[in-house]
Formats: C-alpha cells, structure tokens, sequence
C-alpha cells in the first residue's frame, strides 16, 4: 500500500506527528507503547502488515506522542492532561469526533485515561499490554513494590545513555517483549534503527520517568 502522509497537529506550543489510513467509520486511534515512529514503523513488513490491516476495517489515526517519534521534543516531563490534549488535537486536526482507541503497553493507560476524561469522543476501547499501577498494591500484587522501583529506575538511568539503541540493549528488550523474533538479525537491525529515531537517549528516560 502507498505509505501515509505524516501530517502535524497543534497542541499547545508543539506540533504532534500523525497519519490518517484507510476509511471510516469507523475511526480507530492507535496509541503505541512509550515511544514510537510513524514512518519507521512502515518499513518493517510485520508492523506494516498489523497496520494495513487496522486500516482495512477502520479510519486508522497513528500518532507519535510528544517528545518522541516526529512529534516535537519538549523540555521537562508532560503533565497527563498535556499528554491526553495531545491525543485530542491529533483527533482534532484528523476530524475525528468520535473514535475507538487502542492502547499499548503506555499506550493502553493513556487510552484508559482519555476515555474516562472524554467519555463523548470514545467509542470503544482496546487495551493491550496495560497494567493499572506502576507499584505494588493491596489490590494489585503483580508489579513490584515502590522502592524496588525506584532502586530500578535509578540504576538504568544511571547506564541508559550508554546502553539506549545499542544490539546488547536491544536483544535485552526483545527476549523480554517479542521472544520468537529476539534472534531475527533483519528485525533487530529495524528495531535498534527505531529505539534511535524515536528517542533520543536522554529524552527517552525524561519521557518516561
């Protein structure tokens, strides 16, 4: 299929990197998981193929969110409203009122996020991956507890600019993500090629921290 134009929205002071595929009704926002590239993604077969075939049965609107992707850096940490206007005016500038939403990884808690703020402009949602806290609760035993966390973060960002797109870290996530294509030398190349395009090293961390 002929790649999308990749079009910019206004949110605030940044503009916000999306593509429109396909025909709707219905409309189906893709929210990816903490950074992405709407171009790069095209280029691997497999990704190509997942979103062609969201585009043959809606009104495909794929994002990149701010401080990553084409979308504009911006500097400190993004509030959640700032993130959730950012979907907004992507929705907006693409004439979307109403749409379903699929989320993942990051991307499913901000689906969850956006529709519990903007009820009248969700459809549906689709939730992939997500997980209801980053912590360790009473009602939620699976994730670890705060200070482990913290402990975490703390040692990647102590390593992260040395480690950010390079094959070690890479192989790293994908063993952990997608196993069956962690020994697959043409998609490793294709990935490391997004962990660097989508975000720089610095960015990446302050972007999700």
């Amino acid at each position: 299929m002929v790649r999308p134009e990749t079009r910019y929205a206004r949110s605030g002071d940044l503009s916000i990197a999306y593509q429109v595929v396909g025909d709707g009704p219905p409309d189906l926002v893709f929210l990816a998981g903490y950074f992405s590239h709407v171009e790069w993604t095209w280029e691997e077969p497999l990704c190509a193929r997942f979103l062609a075939r969201l585009a043959a049965f809606a009104r495909l609107i794929h994002l990149d969110k701010r401080g990553t992707g084409l979308s504009d850096r911006a500097a400190g940490l993004a509030t959640l409203e700032e993130r959730l206007d950012d979907i907004r005016a992507a929705m907006d500038a693409a004439g979307s009122a109403r749409a379903a939403l699929f989320g993942v990884s990051e991307g499913a808690m901000l689906a969850a996020a956006f529709a519990a703020t903007y009820p009248e402009r969700v459809a549906a949602l689709v939730l992939y991956g997500g997980y209801a806290s980053e912590v360790r609760r009473p009602d939620y035993p699976w994730r670890p507890p705060a200070e482990e966390l913290r402990r975490q973060l703390a040692a990647e960002a102590r390593t992260i600019h040395e480690r950010w797109g390079t094959p070690e870290e890479v192989g790293a996530i994908l063993e952990r993500m997608a196993p069956s294509l962690a020994q697959d030398a043409g998609f490793r190349r294709w990935y490391a090629t997004m962990v660097r395009l989508a975000a720089s090293r610095g960015r990446c961390w302050r972007c999700t921290a």
